[in-house]
């Protein structure tokens, strides 16, 4: 017999294991599910033991050309029906059609087979027909089409053979038991179950109970199908062979039983008393009560007395946002990573999270990850190791021979090249950024054109190296050739190991792309600079939050800003407000039109003991707005305008088309005897006539570009303007400019 087990997303190979336990035949894996072959037998114990199959199918009828809808009726008219119906049972048609252009309506194609199967149960019962009853048939048959071929199967099982009976109550987060099977036979903890001696399992955020129930099922080997309440579909087919069923029983039962012989512990905690005692409910219907262990526990907060083992599995789903969505999800995974690597060294641990971000807080490498769906939400699955300390000093040991194994192996011709440019390179530099204490430099910039990158080292123990995009002329190959010998030679050169060099390709950026996200990682490190912090991100955008080049301008608004009321103008991440709060203004304020860079800013400021509130405020919103519906003035005004910007709400912005009218927006805003900081990165940049005739203008661009920029001074502009101030000498006219 041919049957088919239907799955959720990305667990058919787990019911191909399942299958191949039970001896199934011919098993062949779908996208939504695994048909198979076997005896009656094997489909009974399939249904009965499986954790993870929504709903098992056997085939009635199988064609594999079909062309019309007519051909479909009188095909199915010619099954021998009246071996599964009389006109006593009631019955009801589900459908699937896929890629089929001679079905318009596949509620229509099912119609046709009703009425095949109505036609010929009248003829072979004196013109006595069967119902349809779509609410609760005795009969359920299934009608797949794809393409020419035709499948008809009787339904098997029954739906929902994830229901196990044992869940009433739940809370606001549920985890169906078939999901929870799934996370358990992906989880290393399932290993030793199979192995016969289940380790210690703790689910800290334990809901409902259903990871518990199911870890406690399948560590005493109890079959689903044991504590099922609701009959199987297949009890009521004319086929059913009750001996051979009770037999099956008989076998998973006796399984069970010497299931109770194995050393079961298993912890299952949460923060909520209400599902606490939720779950404690599940598990008694189930039938493993005695073999949890039930708390109520802040898991952030456990101590090292509540830990109830020097080793074993925590296999959890703990709240996420699309879930939960209360706002605590930051705190939450970060504090949850905290007390795992401190309290649960040795242990193995596997998280399912609907949000990939929020494992990105857990600060621990996971081994590997898993895809699942729980309810049309995609959830990572995500596996961990947490090394306890001789294993970490191993780890440690083993990486420091494979850096030395790696670094006396010779360079290539093209590495070598490039490594003595950045030997030489840094040879000059470093002594020159030490006597500065400068700690973020830039040590390459594209000084040969073979190895077109930008390369900027920070603290000395990261690299950012962002490569140019070779011309088209390129080939694929020998650009990615050159890119590994670039990334080597600066491992060589600098002593960074390689899991610290972060490699993004810097191109032209068009459009939306130019605020485009690369990841999601959300890991920060801290540069230090003028006596700041400053949080930089490596791996999710393109620039790292803090743009080094203007370094030397942070450095002169931190010393001319005291007492001063000081505007930030495309503000990105704050770090020019941030020096101008260092150096004694009365005020910053801060404007970009990014949410996101605006909470970066605020958290710099956090970071360095500044107020968020009181004297430093922060605007979301287009500069040029900003500046056209605000009446507030300033003493020192610093504007770093892109060279291109494509805004939701207003025209483009083209910083050598528009700058005109940007500067005298900003000037309409700066106090007599103010200065505007105007600066950007357009290399072909010519500051307009009309701002030198109208405004006292001075070029200070030199002066602004560092010792480890000097090989590329135009990597920005920098200019100084103020508003000029005539004095009236008797008859002459004398034109000053008020420092």
């Amino acid at each position: 017999m041919i049957y088919f087990a239907q799955s959720s997303q990305n667990q058919a190979d787990l019911i191909v294991r399942e299958l191949e336990k039970i001896g199934a035949d011919r098993i062949k894996a779908t996208a939504s599910g695994v048909q198979f072959s076997g005896s009656l037998e094997t489909g009974y114990r399939f249904c009965l033991t499986t954790r993870i199959a929504s709903r098992v199918l056997q085939a009635l009828y199988f064609d594999e050309r079909v062309t019309d809808p007519d051909e479909l009726y009188e095909k199915c008219r010619d099954i021998p029906w009246e071996e599964v119906l009389d006109p006593t049972v009631t019955f009801q048609i589900t459908q699937t059609v896929q890629a089929c252009n001679w079905v318009k309506n596949a509620h229509f194609a099912s119609l046709r087979v009703k009425d095949a199967i109505v036609d010929r149960i009248r003829e072979h019962f004196s013109d006595e027909r069967p119902n349809v009853d779509t609410e609760h048939p005795d009969r359920t048959f299934h009608l797949h089409i794809k393409g020419e071929r035709v499948i008809i199967y009787a339904d098997f099982s029954g739906e929902g053979l994830f229901r196990r009976g044992y869940r009433k109550d739940s809370t606001d987060a549920i985890l169906k038991e078939h999901l929870a099977a799934a996370v358990l036979y992906r989880s290393e903890w399932y290993k030793t179950v199979e192995d016969g001696c289940p380790a210690v399992f703790l689910d800290p955020f334990c809901g409902s109970g259903t990871l518990a129930v199911e870890a406690a099922l399948m560590a005493r080997d109890i079959a689903p199908g044991l504590i099922r309440k609701e009959p199987y579909a297949f009890e009521k087919l004319p086929s059913f062979d009750a001996e051979t069923y009770e037999r099956v029983l008989s076998e998973l039962s006796d399984r069970a039983e010497e299931g109770k012989k194995r050393d079961v512990r298993i912890y299952a905690s949460d923060i909520s008393r209400t599902a606490v005692e939720i779950s404690k409910a599940a598990a008694l219907k189930a039938g493993v009560y005695d073999d949890i262990t039930f708390s109520v526990k802040d898991f952030t907060k456990f101590t090292a007395e509540d830990v109830p083992s020097e080793t074993g599995c925590i296999v959890t789903d703990p709240p996420y946002g699309i879930r939960m969505n209360d706002g605590r999800e930051d705190r939450l995974y970060t504090a949850m990573g905290e007390t795992m690597q401190n309290l649960f060294k040795g242990w193995k641990i596997s998280i399912l999270s609907g949000d990939s971000e929020l494992l990105s807080l857990i600060d621990m490498k996971p081994e590997r990850t898993n895809s699942l769906y729980n309810g049309g939400i995609l959830c990572q699955l995500a596996h961990y190791s947490v090394f306890s300390d001789a294993e970490k000093q191993e780890l440690i040991e083993r990486a420091i021979k494979r850096r030395e194994e790696r670094l006396a192996q010779p360079l290539s011709e093209g590495a070598q090249m490039a490594y003595n440019r950045l030997k030489k390179n840094l040879d000059a530099l470093k002594p020159l950024m030490e006597a500065q204490g400068v700690t973020c430099y830039r040590i390459y910039d594209a000084d040969m054109p073979e190895y077109s990158a930008a390369i900027d080292m920070y603290e000395g123990k990261w690299i950012n190296l962002q490569e140019y995009a070779p011309p088209a002329t390129i080939e694929k190959e020998a650009a990615e050739r050159r890119l590994a010998e670039l990334v080597l030679a600066t491992e060589r050169a600098t002593g960074i190991d390689p899991e610290n060099i972060f490699i993004k390709q810097r191109k032209e950026q068009k459009g939306k792309d130019q605020y485009k996200k690369l990841a999601s990682k959300n890991r920060f490190y801290l540069a230090k600079e003028n006596g700041l912090q400053y949080l930089v991100n490596f791996s999710d955008y393109l620039d790292t939050g803090v743009f080094l080049d203007h370094r030397p301008i942070r450095k002169y608004i931190q010393e001319n800003s005291r007492n001063k009321r000081f505007l930030n103008l495309f503000c990105y991440t704050g770090t020019a407000s941030l020096n101008a709060a260092k150096g004694g203004a009365l005020s910053t304020t801060s404007v970009d039109a990014s949410a996101t860079y605006l909470d970066w800013a605020m958290e710099n400021f956090k970071l360095n003991g500044y107020s968020t509130d009181i004297g430093n405020f922060f605007y979301r919103s287009d500069c040029i707005d900003y500046l056209w519906d605000t009446f507030d003035r300033f003493d020192l005004i610093f504007c770093d305008p892109p060279t291109f910007s494509n805004s939701k709400n207003r025209d483009t912005f083209d910083v050598q088309r528009d700058h005109v009218r940007l500067i005298d927006a900003c000037m309409m805003h700066l106090e007599k005897g103010g200065t505007m900081i105007f600066s950007n990165n357009f290399r072909r940049f010519k500051l307009d006539e009309y701002i030198t005739q109208k405004y006292s203008v001075e070029d200070i661009t030199p002066e602004t570009i560092g010792d480890d920029f000097k090989r590329d001074e135009r990597i920005h502009k920098c200019y100084l303007i103020r508003h000029k101030v005539k004095v009236d000498l008797g008859k002459k006219l004398v034109v000053k400019v008020k420092q």
